[in-house]
């Protein structure tokens, strides 16, 4: 019988297990805030910024003729106004992934991001729920393991202890 299969097994999950946390939290807020902040610059006009390219455009923000378009049309939310509604939803795509980004009250943030993409699943695109599912699973580490050492977050943390 070989032995070296169930050895080689256990060192590489050892392996694994030594990734530090601190590394998967800041890809996973990188990569979150990306996704809400990407969908965000869709909805204005006059605001774009894209680290990535170094493309600053910042003038006049305003709502895109687009975005309050397919509030009134396609996004059939209950309760709001479509014009409150594309607001807070252009608001929010802004806001929070910045915090995200930097790991400033990055659990309140996921939260409400957690609240928005179930808005989203529920009223707008109920057929995205593997798209959903994905954002809110990293949403959910957020949430629940905070954003790890490299964040504002930790900074505050360690300051009050």
């Amino acid at each position: 019988m070989n032995t070296s299969a169930p050895c080689l097994v256990k060192r590489t999950v050892a392996l694994f297990e030594n990734i530090p946390y601190s590394l998967i939290a800041f890809i996973a807020r990188f990569s979150i805030a990306a996704v809400f902040w990407k969908s965000g610059q869709t909805k204005v006009e006059g605001f774009a910024i894209d680290l990535i390219s170094g493309t600053f455009q910042v003038g006049e923000p305003k709502l895109a003729a687009s975005t309050l378009w397919l509030f009134r049309s396609e996004y059939n939310l209950p309760l709001l106004s479509p014009e409150v509604a594309a607001h807070l939803a252009t608001f929010a795509e802004h806001f929070f992934p910045v915090l995200i980004l930097v790991g400033f009250a990055t659990r309140f943030s996921a939260l409400a991001l957690i609240g928005m993409t179930l808005t989203i699943q529920l009223f707008v695109y109920p057929d995205a729920y593997p798209t959903h599912g994905t954002w809110i699973a990293l949403l959910l580490l957020l949430l629940a393991k905070g954003p790890g050492c490299l964040s504002i977050d930790q900074l505050i943390a360690r300051r009050y202890r």
